[in-house]
């Protein structure tokens, strides 16, 4: 809090503790002492007030909420809308307006990231941006952010997010939370992050006093928002010159993995395995059992670390976060570091022999049965329909 001395006060400077002291006249921001304490208990010291915060609904302009826009081949991620939905909450509580900030070859969703929420959109365009570069982009949203000066900017955790981040924090000297969970407002307007820490042991709660404030958050952490075509947004291009030579690296080209698509974070319904299936050859009916239901396959860190299934189907906090609509979870103890990444699944069935098993304390539905015995006859019905 800032403070200055009082009427009351007459000598010409007051001692404030830590080799603070303030004279008559003057205004600093007071250190968490007891000399301050006492001061303010004896009207030597009054506290500052801050201006008046906007009235409720008054959107009030600059100090910004921003979310990177994230595209890849001229598609924007699933997780920007996320992002989008829950900073028109925390625009909302800011009473701030929510920014996008796209860079691309040619625009490619800027009316699309209004629908979702956005009440401007900062779109850069050059042929050089349609393939991610960590110093192109870090250049550009750098400047950016010096220019407009948001005071939140929040990435998608996704390899792209998780590499550009970290980069602007250091280039502009601020904090970033990495792998947020949860991000909300505190009573003083800081933006109150929420992660698993110590292992997932504990969920940490974390805040940055300098600005911007910057994070990246979870893919399928936050609920998508329903979109909105009539909505209306301000589109600003910034005029921005993309140099090559700048460039200490050149995208040659980019091969795709000849791989099958895992897309866990999109999925309506996963059936996951635990080490309660015992071993690889029992995974198969988890495998099985997801083809009969339409669904995608996940698995516990256990059973990747295994080698029983690749670790793109990793649920969890050092995997994927998902939110399906139905989340089957066979043979799954429920350690927190799996339920963080499920938990907010719409519902959730846990089927596993042990009925103590902490996968049922966040279950909707709960069934005590050897897996080994309860899929092949969940099999059988499945077929007969």
């Amino acid at each position: 809090m800032r403070v200055k001395l009082t009427t009351a006060y007459s000598g010409p400077s007051l001692d404030l503790g830590l080799g603070v002291t303030i004279s008559s006249g003057e205004e600093l921001e007071a250190p968490d002492t007891t000399e301050v304490d006492n001061a303010l208990a004896q009207g030597f010291l009054e506290e500052i007030e801050e201006e008046k915060k906007a009235k409720k609904g008054e959107i009030t302009e600059g100090d910004e909420v921003w979310i990177f826009a994230e595209q890849r081949n001229g598609k924007i991620a699933r997780v920007v809308f996320e992002l989008l939905s829950k900073g028109r909450e925390l625009a909302d509580k800011l009473n701030v307006k929510l920014a996008a900030v796209l860079l691309c070859e040619k625009d490619c969703g800027s009316k699309e990231l209004v629908a979702y929420g956005a009440d401007k959109v900062y779109l850069v365009e050059d042929e050089k941006l349609k393939n991610y570069k960590t110093d192109f982009y870090t250049k550009i949203i750098c400047d950016l952010i010096k220019n407009e000066k948001p005071q939140i900017v929040v990435y998608g955790a996704t390899h792209i997010g998780r590499d550009l981040g970290p980069r602007i924090a250091q280039r502009i000297a601020t904090g970033l939370t990495a792998d947020c969970t949860g991000l909300d407002i505190d009573s003083d307007g800081l933006l109150l992050q929420t992660r698993p820490a110590f292992g997932g042991n504990i969920m940490a709660q974390i805040k940055c006093k300098t600005k911007p404030q910057m994070s990246t958050a979870r893919p399928g952490v936050f609920k998508l928002a329903s979109k909105d075509e009539k909505r209306k947004g301000e589109m600003i291009k910034a005029n921005v010159v993309v140099d090559e030579k700048s460039s200490l690296t050149k995208v040659l080209d980019i091969i795709k993995a000849a791989k099958k698509k895992v897309n866990l974070e999109e999925a309506k319904i996963i059936v996951s395995g635990g080490r309660g299936l015992c071993d690889k050859e029992n995974f198969r009916m988890i495998e099985e059992l997801a083809k009969l239901l339409g669904a995608e396959v996940g698995a516990s860190r256990a059973v990747v670390d295994a080698g029983w299934i690749p670790k793109d189907h990793q649920v969890g906090q050092t995997g994927k976060t998902v939110r399906p609509m139905l989340y089957l979870a066979c043979g799954i103890s429920g350690a927190i570091q799996h339920r963080a990444g499920m938990q907010n699944s719409e519902v959730i069935i846990a089927v596993n022999k042990d009925p103590n098993a902490m996968i049922f304390s966040i279950a909707d539905y709960g069934i005590v049965a050897d897996i080994k015995q309860f899929i092949p006859a969940l099999i059988s019905e499945l077929k007969k329909q």
